[in-house]
């Protein structure tokens, strides 16, 4: 972590567990505390393959990213848990899109400060407050409307955020009203670990969450629950798979499901 970092991170409570930097831990970052390894490590004693999950659902942005950006996508909005890293969007984009704008959207004010100090310079890029629970706000927001317009298609990618989220705050409604104020032809992206191959790690995982959320409800969902978030949509092929299976690079690198229960889903929006 660098000075610059250090310093716009003074302020900042490290001593809670926070999901943007366990994430960093589980892809090998550098920016975590000791709060945010024990939290990790406690997961990684129950499920030790999660490293994998972290690590395939990164590789599965990336294809995605390239699939989006090969249909036509040259403006995105990402909603995260995670700090951007080296393989963010609108680097991924860029390959294919040279005049491609991102907005990033979180409310970790870590991954707010990260991604301000590693994406600023752009100036196709913008770093909004905001989460999927207020997706009329998050579309209202200046700073993304000054680089999105939302009379033309656009790709959304949801990030390892609604499995955190229980049904009593009712996100899928959240991500019914996001759909709604897309153009059609746009795309959202999902990716969502799933429990339907592993589900006697669901209670003690949870447990977990539970604590470092501060939250008593259990978000735990198996595939056909997170396929609801894709009603009203048209799923592209090969629809809601783990996340080595959408689309490798290779039949090799699938991952078997018992290694990697997370899953990616893209949808277009008709």
């Amino acid at each position: 972590m660098n000075e610059e970092l250090r310093r716009r991170l003074g302020g900042i409570d490290t001593s809670t567990p926070s999901l943007a930097r366990m994430h960093d831990y589980f892809i090998g970052g550098k920016d975590n505390f000791a709060a945010d390894r024990k939290a990790a490590d406690a997961l990684l004693a129950i499920a030790p393959e999660i490293k994998e999950m972290a690590q395939e659902e990164q590789a599965g942005h990336k294809r995605i990213v390239r699939f989006l950006a090969g249909e036509g996508i040259d403006q995105f909005i990402t909603v995260a848990t995670a700090r951007p890293t080296q393989d963010h969007t609108q680097k991924v984009a860029r390959e294919l899109r040279p005049d491609v704008r991102t907005v990033y959207v979180d409310n970790d004010p870590i991954v707010l400060t990260h991604a301000r100090a590693i994406l600023a310079a752009d100036p196709r890029v913008a770093v909004v407050e905001g989460d999927i629970l207020h997706p009329s706000e998050m579309l209202a927001h200046t700073a993304l409307r000054r680089l999105i317009d939302l009379d033309l298609p656009v790709g959304v990618i949801i990030r390892g955020v609604l499995q955190y989220i229980p049904d009593a705050d009712d996100p899928f409604k959240c991500v019914a009203r996001l759909r709604d104020g897309l153009a059609r032809g746009s795309f959202i992206a999902i990716s969502h670990v799933v429990f339907d191959e592993r589900p006697e790690l669901a209670e003690p995982i949870v447990d977990i969450y539970r604590r470092i959320l501060r939250r008593e409800e259990d978000a735990s969902r198996k595939r056909a629950e997170v396929l609801r978030f894709f009603d009203g949509m048209e799923l592209v092929e090969p629809g809601l798979v783990y996340a080595g299976e959408w689309r490798p690079e290779s039949p090799f690198f699938v991952q078997r499901p018992s290694k990697a229960w997370v899953t990616w889903g893209v949808a277009r929006v008709v």
